[in-house]
């Protein structure tokens, strides 16, 4: 399979030099979890949605729904598995899962390191295990990336990490460092706590290939969506961004277990990410997908999550179609390397956002909820205006004023969430 590669432009992706837009659901516990039929049987549904890509945590997800149907390392003389022995059934199992996916079309992006693995995240510090030695850390990244270089992989480093000292630092950075000497055209990110910055050393490093950000699962952080977007496009050096993990479908709002975020949160979350400067995809987590949580089955996670859907009703929930179609519409009209543009948003609304493309034939324009909106755009070069009613999935034509270069459009007639598409 060709492996995934940077745009010059350096905000979004090409395959085969076609662009390329990554749309990834969130299964962190395929390998340790799933069965091969059940596996087939999800691979099958996210393929006719058209999702492209897997987020897949090569070691054990420690929050997510047990028993594990398998273990990544043996167990020791005293039945525990701390010594980190390979389990060479394991990662062969593992391997037929990336052969059945690759076969499919998807392109396996795999966490390496959870934060629960290396020393001084928030993770380790709350006794969650297991932290590895340095070069048992070593010799596993080179097993891995060995093992499953051949499917043309996204390595992403680390998982749910924040960076509590150098020391941190230091196991991510070699592990980086490893993986780029091996399979030097893998792509390569981080995923992140969602109050976590790249330290300089990472964030520097030429084997550093994209930019990836959590906005989370606390409702009272929802406009992390955007702030976090703006903040790593605005890095230097810069390279394509992606939210690689909005809110979850079906999943509670952090900590509290109030109601639970539902397809419209999903729709905002992702679209307020595209339009801000993670412009390079975006991906989908189902709440009950990523656990894979089964009927009667112990969520570890329920502190913060709540529990989750079964892993069947999670597949069906209606959002994943929502981000399938935000895959269509940026195809469609061609919105790569969209650049954020909320200079042209007159009305005061932080939550609209506008982006355009870099050679300003295209402005599309999200807006949560219904109202008029007035635009600063020479209203007469436009040759078409389109709407997109995000709930129902249907395309309409908007009621569009001009005044000299200014563009005012009514609220739609429909109390939902929907996208205004400028074209030239």
């Amino acid at each position: 399979m060709p492996a995934l590669q940077v745009a010059p432009e350096k905000t979004y992706f090409v395959l085969d030099g076609r662009p390329f837009f990554y749309l990834a659901d969130t299964v962190w516990s395929a390998f340790t979890s799933v069965t091969e039929e059940e596996w087939k049987e999800y691979l099958e549904y996210r393929k006719l949605q058209g999702f492209n890509a897997l987020q897949i945590n090569v070691l054990y997800q420690w929050d997510a729904s047990v028993p594990y149907l398998r273990f990544p390392f043996r167990r020791d003389e005293r039945g525990e598995y701390s010594s980190f022995q390979i389990d060479e059934a394991y990662f062969d199992f593992a391997e037929g899962l990336l052969e059945l996916a690759t076969q499919k079309g998807f392109i396996p992006a795999l966490v390496l390191l959870w934060c629960n693995f290396v020393p001084d995240t928030w993770a380790s510090q709350r006794g969650i295990p297991m932290v590895m030695p340095f070069e048992t850390m070593e010799r596993y990244v080179e097993y891995v990336v060995q093992r499953f270089k051949k499917f043309s992989p996204i390595f992403i480093i680390s998982g749910d990490t924040n960076f509590g000292s150098q020391e941190t630092v230091r196991y991510y950075l070699r592990a980086l460092e490893i993986v780029k000497s091996i399979a030097p055209q893998a792509l390569t990110t981080f995923h992140l706590q969602p109050q976590a910055d790249l330290p300089e050393d990472i964030l520097h490093s030429p084997y550093l290939d994209f930019y990836t950000y959590q906005s989370g699962h606390v409702k009272a952080e929802q406009h992390f969506p955007y702030v976090l977007g703006e903040k790593f496009a605005a890095l230097t050096p810069q390279r394509p961004v992606v939210n690689a993990e909005p809110c979850y479908e079906g999943h509670p709002y952090g900590f509290t277990r109030e109601n639970r975020f539902r397809a419209l949160d999903v729709r905002k979350a992702v679209w307020q990410s595209l339009l801000s400067g993670a412009s390079a995809g975006v991906a989908y987590g189902a709440h009950g997908i990523w656990c894979w949580h089964r009927k009667g089955a112990e969520f570890r996670g329920v502190e913060f999550s709540g529990e989750p859907l079964e892993w069947r009703v999670a597949l069906a929930l209606d959002g994943a179609w929502d981000v399938a179609l935000a895959k269509f519409i940026i195809e469609r009209f061609r919105l790569f390397g969209l650049r954020p543009a909320q200079d042209m948003v007159m009305t005061p609304n932080p939550e609209i956002r506008a982006a355009t493309t870099f050679d300003g034939k295209t402005t599309v324009v999200f807006l949560p909820s219904p109202q008029s909106i007035s635009l600063k755009l020479n209203g007469t070069a436009w040759e078409d205006v389109w709407g997109v009613d995000l709930e129902e999935r249907r395309f309409f034509r908007p009621d569009v004023c001009c005044r000299s270069e200014v563009v005012e459009i009514s609220a739609l007639p429909a109390n939902h969430d929907y996208l205004l598409v400028f074209t030239r």
